[in-house]
């Protein structure tokens, strides 16, 4: 139903109304008794045992979860986790709201099942969102991004901003991503290089060290990484204490896509997801595991739009995934579909 019927409807609106439109409708199903325990029924299968996993210290029902940027603000975590998923991110979040950039802003890819986006990190900031978090106990595994505001650009602002949203979120979710990877902020990217990354992320390991829970903290990596600079990275990484990645975040390249060229050239920049990206971060998953001989979790993400890929991006080395534009395309029992496939492959190579 949903690709018959409800996607071509909300893909003849704009993007970003159509986003919008559907958290308010989920939002608003929650109001409606028995509508939530009905999309459970549907969508929310009884993971199998095999497919539980313990990583970073955390116990999952199973591998797949929900990339951030989706529920930005930490709205609707509790209804999207009737779709089934094992773990939602939230965020990223900012110190102080900001409006992002400039509509319009989103854009689809049909031909390509892909999305360009430059957001710019939008988002009504970290106090607003614990306020909800707060009032709306999680039903499931909750992952929070930070971020930097857009105008803070000296390292003393950034470190700030980094550690106001750490210190404020962390009691009120399950692990922490530092955003230092979004295409769509002028000079985030920088800070993932090995000469920012430490006067950012020790301040945020010295804090945990002060806190009476741990929290597990992953730093989110670019695809456009240069592999000088993503070893330096990992280095860092092994020896500090981070947690583990996320690979990756959108990409700037256009490569290989099938819009036409002169439709890619009016939507301008942006950061594309989808299914074009999944090679190149399937690559990047594969290296880091490698490199690390699987001593760093890896959480993949990027252009997971059919069960076989998710099963390719677990056996490259990600000990759990995240999708997002598979899941607009694929709609709410996509996760199902990836655990059945996931179920059955377990099985298969069980009987072997």
């Amino acid at each position: 139903m949903y690709k018959s019927i409800i996607r071509p409807i909300l893909f003849r609106m704009n993007p970003e109304k159509a986003h919008d439109l559907v958290l308010k409708g989920l939002r608003i199903m929650r109001r409606i008794p028995g509508a939530g325990a009905v999309m459970r029924m549907l969508y929310k299968k009884k993971p199998a045992p095999q497919l539980a996993r313990r990583v970073f210290g955390i116990d999952f029902p199973h591998p797949v979860g929900l990339a951030a940027g989706l529920d930005k603000n930490a709205t609707c975590y509790n209804e999207l986790s009737w779709c089934g998923f094992s773990f939602i991110e939230v965020g990223s979040f900012t110190p102080e709201a900001q409006p992002g950039n400039p509509a319009p802003r989103l854009f689809r890819l049909p031909a390509d099942q892909a999305l360009i986006n430059r957001m710019g990190l939008g988002n009504e900031g970290v106090d607003k969102a614990v306020e909800r978090i707060g009032k709306d106990r999680p039903e499931v595994l909750l992952a929070g991004s930070i971020a930097k505001n857009t105008g803070s650009e000296s390292e003393e602002e950034i470190r700030r901003d980094y550690l106001r949203c750490f210190s404020t979120l962390y009691d009120f979710v399950d692990f922490l991503t530092v955003n230092v990877s979004c295409p769509n902020v002028e000079g985030l990217q920088r800070l993932q290089g090995a000469g920012y990354l430490p006067a950012l992320v020790d301040p945020l390991l010295e804090m945990r060290m002060g806190c009476d829970t741990y929290k597990p903290l992953l730093i989110k990596v670019s695809p456009d990484i240069e592999k000088e600079e993503l070893d330096g990275l990992i280095h860092y990484c092994r020896l500090s204490g981070v947690d583990g990645l996320i690979v990756g975040n959108t990409t700037r390249s256009r490569e290989g896509l099938k819009t036409p060229a002169e439709t890619l050239e009016k939507i301008g920049k942006g950061g594309l997801s989808g299914a074009p990206l999944f090679e190149k971060n399937l690559a990047l998953v594969r290296y880091i595991h490698e490199k690390t001989q699987g001593g760093l979790p890896i959480i993949g993400v990027g252009g997971i739009n059919t069960p076989q890929r998710a099963q390719r991006m677990l056996d490259a080395g990600a000990s759990l995934i995240e999708i997002y534009t598979g899941f607009i395309y694929e709609g709410p029992a996509f996760v199902h579909k990836i655990l059945k496939y996931l179920n059955a492959t377990a099985e298969g190579g069980k009987k072997q």
